[in-house]
């Protein structure tokens, strides 16, 4: 969150009114959270670009930074077995998205979770303590 806030601040810094947005949704499986800002955007043609190790759309006279930012919201989020996608229009700002489950699953495929999430023997609450250790 603090990547896609900060970037939403830079890429917005030169708008006289600025408007940043953060929104969560939740579907049978996922949450999505969602930050949309009315930035500089970029083009959609080049989004694939986006979340790609040392990849810019904007030159560095621009914008600071190196490009990894949202390289690593990626790997971040994947790990956690979720998504990320963007949707923007150049000029008129931005969406960055990322996902996660709702459940999280161990290796062998077994529910693993806190709070009201299911166990794998379909029981919630208490008994459903354990997490991954990649999960912290």
């Amino acid at each position: 969150m603090r990547n896609l806030i900060s970037d939403a601040v830079k890429y917005t810094r030169r708008r006289e009114s600025v408007k940043i947005e953060v929104f969560t949704t939740r579907s049978d499986d996922e949450y999505v959270i969602g930050l949309q800002d009315n930035g500089v955007g970029f083009d959609m043609k080049y989004g694939a670009k986006l979340f790609g190790v040392f990849q810019r759309l904007h030159r560095a006279e621009e914008f600071e930074g190196t490009g990894i930012g949202l390289a690593n919201v990626r790997r971040i989020v994947e790990r956690h077995e979720g998504r990320t996608w963007a949707e923007g229009r150049l000029g008129e700002g931005a969406t960055f998205y990322f996902s996660l489950p709702i459940v999280f699953r161990d290796v062998k495929g077994a529910v693993v979770g806190t709070g009201d999430r299911a166990s794998s023997d379909g029981s919630t609450g208490a008994s459903a303590k354990t997490s991954r250790p990649d999960h912290a």
